[in-house]
């Protein structure tokens, strides 16, 4: 507590410091992009020594260009502030210390701190230099009657000319606003005031401020008819989770519409201050957006390449033996690391994919029922399974409006291993994937466009063996006659030979083309990268660096409205890459938003939602309260693990900030944070009676753990398994294109003679799964610098010991849980974890390598 303490203060003294920082990161996306097909090796190399390339050359080019003040936590001025000490400049750059990464510089400093200027706990910095820097820590040492103080920043600073008060940082002390010291109570609520800015304004790159919008950026009216999209959030008919505000302005042809840019403003802190080694992962959207998806284009255009695959053989062929490009299509993709990470090319004009974990044992697995029901519970896509509580199953769209949409399946069609319809639903035995009424409303529009589809309900049965089983499938179309005319449907049996077996394999098809398109907008996007935004916003602007909460939550927000901007500007955007590739097109964000309006945040807490879906009931006497209907459904058994550890760990740490529940109503950050996140964050869902209160220990401790499990588990599960299970477009088609053939029609003599070409034509095309594979392989990789659960970046992220002790057990939890996992998988008694596609469910294991690894929990929401 008092190491490195030599006596009593002495006057004059100096205190040593050590400061870490990062030059401006010249590898950035417009550098790599602006080489086009010359050295890239050589100008990145060139590049990292703009600012000094010797040790030398650094300390001479930093100078007296930087600067530091120090500032007292228990000296006050005449206006009650901390005392400020004196601008001190950097000195000379440390050649050697074991503990920097890449791309890092030391430098020593020295303050000068007499014995009435008390205890420093924060600093001003100011850069005279027109480059910005990532500032990483200051470390002071031997601080009289104190010891050492880190002082954790992980900032960009820029020429503080561009700031209207200068940057200050504070120690990793951890304070309540009524605990504060008093003379960093003005500095602590300054600081907020400047993260929230005024609310006017277009955002600059330097700037930092949190502020809210709509997302009406996903369009561009000006660009012509095909690029209107409607401003969605705001409104009772169109809610949704608000985005960071960048303040554009707006288009010419719709001022409530805000023109697209180049680069979109994110709070500069929320950019990427870390290195991801050669990978650059993170900016791999925006040069396949801009550079490869139109030399794929090219290609198709110029009739290189048929856009038809005519054999499952040549979709195997994308890895196996490759698909040969123009050469100008491949020197375009190939000089950029990225591509070079993610694609094989080659000199003979070949572009090739890693092969998808589900075909690496097994070509034709994927095909069997088994595995179809099996990735309900153990795929990309498994929280959306449900057990069936009534029979037929019901619709709960406006009759008024839809008419009758309940379903057309019928009891005696189905074979239920001999139970009765009421003894299936009565022992929980039945259950239902329904995208009926998601896709209902949007169906007459979307099969106007190009692609054919159906609203799909599939009814499952839990076998003796512990396995599901499909049983039934129901393909509904809406009625000629109008939409309240109810639905056609058409209700499609299991079979195992002939031309029924290809029509039973169609079907499957276009309920894997529902699910592709709701995991990838409503699970992935919708359920984690959306609806953590606001609370990211609401984190900075409320809640100070040193409140508790603050550092408990904001791992797990790294990189997030980072990558989420990127998706606005390429992935969910006019004609982005999900309109070109998913089956809603210009509908999908629309799509989620009516999702959206059903959302509800404590259902978000795992055992929660389980219960929901009755996929669970409660039980006192079984682990976590409650107990699962299907013992092997691999997602909840190893979630459950994980989600019960990370509300133990949020328990924990609470617990040594918060003694009673008055201690959270007085908390006046936390609660103008809770407000904030209700009514301006989610404000379109801010009068839902079930919203908690935040009054409680035990809501501030739910609340929290909804939110770390949303942004590390919950999007793991949904993330990191699309290319190995969809990187196979047979296996996950993101599109279809025509609709059943009909008996004496020319397509039905197609499937009699050629079912795999008429599953093909059927499915997504070339051009677009290659669109499809070149993206979701870059979000289901690891960057080399990812962070996982149960891991910080800085190892001084606070003081209190006490929370490092409980942070610890919290990772040593997790490894024995990984370890537990493990076993699991080979435990040759649960079907459901392994299939006959012989892939064993890894999604929740806490660690992972770098790359395509088909494991790992990161903090936060990356990618």
């Amino acid at each position: 507590m008092f190491s490195g303490v030599t006596g009593i203060l002495n006057k004059g003294r100096k205190i040593r410091g050590t400061v870490v920082l990062m030059r401006k990161n010249v590898l950035d996306y417009n550098t790599i992009i602006s080489i086009g097909g010359g050295n890239v090796r050589g100008v990145i190399d060139s590049g990292i020594n703009l600012i000094g390339s010797t040790v030398d050359g650094l300390t001479a080019f930093l100078g007296r260009s930087v600067s530091l003040q120090l500032i007292s936590a228990t000296k006050s001025d005449s206006n009650g502030k901390g005392k400020v000490g004196k601008d001190t400049f950097l000195e000379g750059i440390i050649a050697s210390l074991p503990t920097l990464g890449a791309g890092e510089s030391a430098f020593n400093i020295h303050f000068e701190w007499d014995d009435d200027m008390g205890i420093p706990a924060a600093f001003y910095i100011k850069n005279y230099m027109q480059v910005e820097f990532y500032l990483k820590t200051l470390t002071l040492e031997d601080v009289p009657n104190h010891g050492t103080i880190h002082f954790v920043c992980n900032s960009w600073v820029y020429n503080s000319k561009l700031y209207k008060t200068p940057r200050i940082f504070f120690a990793n002390k951890t304070y309540l606003p009524s605990e504060t010291p008093s003379p960093l109570v003005k500095y602590r609520e300054e600081e907020l005031h400047n993260l929230r800015g005024d609310g006017t304004g277009e955002r600059k790159e330097h700037e930092r401020i949190y502020d809210y919008d709509v997302y009406n950026d996903l369009g561009n009216p000006d660009h012509g008819e095909n690029f209107v999209r409607p401003v969605i959030g705001g409104s009772s008919t169109l809610p949704y989770p608000r985005r960071g505000r960048t303040g554009r302005y707006p288009t010419l042809k719709d001022p409530k519409s805000e023109k697209p840019a180049t680069e979109v403003y994110v709070p500069r802190d929320e950019n990427f201050g870390h290195l991801k080694s050669s990978d650059f992962l993170t900016y791999g959207i925006k040069s396949l957006s801009q550079c490869v998806l139109p030399a794929f284009e090219s290609a198709f255009d110029l009739n290189f390449t048929p856009n038809e695959f005519d054999s499952f053989q040549d979709v195997r062929d994308l890895f196996e033996g490759g698909i040969k490009l123009p050469l100008d299509v491949i020197s375009t993709i190939s000089p950029l690391p990225v591509i070079k990470e993610l694609f094989r090319t080659d000199g003979e004009q070949v572009l090739k994919f890693p092969e998808p974990h589900i075909i690496q044992v097994s070509k034709s697995a994927w095909m069997t029922d088994e595995e179809f029901a099996r990735e309900m519970l153990a795929g990309v896509n498994p929280c959306m399974i449900r057990g069936l509580k009534e029979f037929p199953p019901k619709s709960n769209l406006d009759p008024t409006i839809y008419g009758d949409q309940t379903s057309k399946i019928t009891a005696d069609v189905m074979e239920l291993d001999g139970c009765t319809i009421e003894e299936a639903l009565a022992s929980g035995r039945l259950f239902i994937l329904d995208y009926h009424d998601t896709f209902m409303p949007y169906l007459r529009r979307i099969n106007e466009t190009s692609a054919k589809a159906y609203a799909t309900r599939t009814i499952l049965f839990l076998k003796e063996n512990g396995t599901l089983k499909p049983v039934a499938i129901e393909l509904s179309l809406p009625h000629p006659d109008g939409d309240n005319s109810g639905v056609v449907s058409q209700v499609i049996l299991p079979a195992n030979e002939g031309v029924e077996s290809t029509i039973w394999l169609l079907a499957k098809a276009y309920v894997v083309v529902n699910d592709s398109c709701y995991h990838q907008l409503m699970s992935h996007w919708l359920n984690t990268h959306a609806v953590i935004e606001p609370f990211i916003i609401a984190t900075h602007r409320q809640l100070s660096v040193l409140h508790p909460i603050h550092k408990l939550l904001t791992p797990h927000f790294r990189d997030t409205m980072n990558i989420n901007a990127l998706a606005r500007q390429s992935l969910i955007n006019a004609d982005g890459i999900i309109e070109k590739t998913f089956l809603p097109s210009k509908y999908g964000v629309e799509m989620s938003s009516a999702v959206y309006k059903n959302w509800v945040f404590p259902d978000q807490a795992l055992p929660n939602d389980l219960i929901k879906r009755n996929m669970a009931v409660k039980d006192s006497s079984s682990p976590y309260g409650l107990r699962l209907l299907i013992e092997d459904y691999p997602y909840a058994v190893d979630g459950l693990e994980i989600w019960e550890t990370i509300k133990t760990w949020v328990q924990d740490y609470v617990s040594l900030y918060y003694a009673t529940d008055d201690d959270i109503k007085i908390d006046s950050e936390l609660q103008h944070w809770w407000k904030e996140v209700v009514e301006e964050g989610h404000g379109d869902l801010k009068d839902k009676p079930w919203w908690p209160k935040l009054q409680t220990l035990e809501e501030l401790v739910e609340v929290c753990t909804i939110i770390i499990w949303t942004a590390s588990a919950l999007h793991a599960a949904v993330n990191f398994g699309q290319y190995p299970y969809g990187g196979f477009i047979l296996n996950r088609p993101t599109l279809s294109r025509r609709l059943l053939p009909e008996q004496g029609t020319s397509q039905y003599e197609e499937m009699v003679k050629s079912p795999q070409k008429a599953y093909l034509r059927t499915i997504t095309p070339k051009l677009q799964t290659l669109i499809d594979l070149s993206v979701i392989e870059i979000l289901s990789r690891h960057a080399s610098d990812e962070v996982y659960l149960g891991e910080r970046e800085n190892p001084h992220w606070t003081s209190d010991s006490k929370a490092l002790q409980a942070f610890q057990k919290f990772a040593n939890k997790l490894a024995e849980i990984e370890a537990k996992l493990a076993k699991k998988n080979n435990d040759p008694s649960l079907s459901h974890r392994f299939g006959p596609v012989q892939l064993p469910y890894t999604l929740l294991h806490p660690t992972s390598e770098e790359g395509l690894t088909f494991r790992g929990i990161p903090n936060s929401i990356s990618i």
